[in-house]
């Protein structure tokens, strides 16, 4: 039964944040909201449509709503320099203005760096040279560092 609560809870939380930024609660928003809000790196929209997909949202819808929760500022649309677009969820409540991400660059498999801080000096240099809208680190993974080795 708790687990049931707390599913209730979560869905009465997306639904909250979807009116806060004037949006419907359709059953597609909800449950693309809640996939993104649930993992720990952005998803591509092939990635979100594969998980949506079994339970009957089609690839079109799931794409509609991920472009609707981004022009909402609900969810940051990145592109890692691969040329694919990533989705993650934007948590306002944390003032998530953005955070840096590594990307492998053997799997291309992508990992938040949310906790990631710069020095003084950087952060005084950055300032310098302009505003930073994106910090991306490229390497290669643990996993395949193990595979290599």
């Amino acid at each position: 039964m708790a687990n049931r609560q707390g599913n209730l809870d979560e869905i009465q939380q997306v639904r909250d944040i979807l009116r806060a930024a004037g949006l419907r609660s359709t059953p597609a928003r909800i449950a693309v909201l809640q996939e993104l809000r649930a993992t720990t790196s952005p998803l591509t929209h092939a990635e979100l449509a594969d998980k949506l997909v079994p339970f009957g949202f089609d690839k079109t819808t799931v794409f509609r709503n991920l472009t609707d929760l981004a022009e909402a500022d609900i969810v940051r649309r990145t592109e890692l320099g691969d040329h694919v677009w990533r989705f993650e969820f934007r948590d306002a409540a944390a003032h998530d203005d953005g955070h840096p991400h590594f990307v492998c660059v053997e799997c291309g498999s992508v990992t938040c760096l949310g906790d990631l801080e710069f020095t003084a000096a950087s952060r005084k240099r950055s300032g310098e040279v302009g505003r930073i809208t994106e910090i991306l680190l490229k390497g290669h993974c643990s996993t395949c560092e193990a595979v290599e080795g």
